[in-house]
């Protein structure tokens, strides 16, 4: 396949620059694969697709304010950091814009010196690492300087950092939110709790690979970047026992969809796991686990089109999104949601 195979075309105007106020009140388009049938909903609708037995997994990792804005000790250049991964204590794989002017041995300080880095070495892709010096605690120090990581095609500046986190975000790990998750609130999943749905935490820090471009044209010769999960052994016998009793495993987001994918054996046991995976969905794939997926609408020629594409067929997700373009959804991270039956 293509990388073309995945395109579509998408007003600028459709890309949502601000999260609703109220976050159940955005729109839910709901794709019944095996009918092709459409929907329009509202996402507090959600729950009359929900039935007793069903297991809604959710991932409960935490965003970090993890842009930070700084400048070189030497020339008072300005340089933005954008924290990847924490290999050690203080030491930090970063996204470091412009790169050309932080070679190893470069320092970096951030708030007068609240926090100091020194670029200590760099990977085959430009990334460096940075080694970290403060006094306390880093991630308060991280809270007072930091900025949400949001993605590059939102301009607008968030007003409410916690508009970018789910509100059972739990475990700090992720540069960038599992969007899907930011549709419920707390008196929802109440409500599906209250209607017999098993709602299971897993936890995948979701890295800034997801942003990063397709380049090949074929897309199997795609390689994906790697991220931390971790499923307990509770999620792991309640996904199991979902399944086994014949409910259904909707997952929230396609971080939980990875999660669970990645953690299940041939057979479709979930197994407790905490693991790196760079497991890459794209047509073709069998689902071991998963049933139904709520989602958002995502970026053309993007691995998360294709997981889709995955799920309910190319031609089917190209079909439905250009109904939602039609229909004037919003797309992306704060835009309108999915439901995959």
């Amino acid at each position: 396949m293509e990388l073309s195979d995945f395109n579509y075309n998408l007003p600028q105007e459709l890309i949502a620059q601000d999260p609703l106020e109220d976050r159940a009140a955005s729109r839910l388009m709901v794709l019944h694969r095996n009918t092709g049938e459409i929907e329009h909903r509202h996402f507090r609708e959600i729950v009359n697709y929900l039935r007793p037995g069903d297991c809604l997994v959710i991932n409960d990792t935490k965003v970090i304010p993890a842009r930070l804005i700084g400048a070189k000790e030497e020339t008072g250049a300005k340089i933005e950091v954008l924290l990847l991964t924490r290999k050690e204590n203080n030491v930090w794989e970063t996204l470091v814009k412009p790169g050309k002017k932080c070679p190893v041995g470069t320092v970096i300080s951030f708030g007068d010196g609240l926090l100091r880095g020194t670029v200590i070495d760099k990977t085959e892709d430009g990334n460096r690492f940075i080694q970290f010096e403060y006094e306390g605690i880093f991630e308060e120090i991280l809270d007072r300087l930091g900025q949400m990581p949001l993605p590059p095609y939102i301009k607008h500046q968030l007003k409410d950092k916690n508009r970018y986190q789910t509100v059972y975000a739990e475990h700090d790990g992720s540069a960038a939110a599992p969007t899907a998750g930011l549709h419920f609130t707390k008196e929802l999943l109440e409500q599906i709790r209250q209607m017999g749905v098993d709602i299971v935490h897993v936890t995948l820090h979701v890295g800034l690979g997801t942003f990063r471009p397709v380049k090949e044209n074929e897309i199997e010769k795609h390689k994906m970047h790697s991220e931390f999960y971790i499923v307990t052994q509770d999620a792991a016998d309640r996904i199991n026992r979902t399944k086994a009793s014949g409910g259904r495993v909707i997952c929230v987001g396609t971080t939980s969809c990875r999660t669970v994918e990645s953690a299940a054996d041939e057979d479709g046991i979930v197994h407790a796991k905490s693991a790196w995976t760079s497991i890459y969905i794209y047509p073709g794939y069998r689902f071991k686990v998963l049933d139904c997926l709520i989602t958002n609408f995502h970026l053309p020629e993007s691995t998360l089109i294709m997981l889709v594409s995955a799920l309910a067929g190319r031609e089917q997700i190209l079909h439905a999104y250009n109904v939602a373009v039609q229909e004037r959804y919003r797309f992306f991270s704060f835009g309108d949601a999915m439901l995959i039956l």
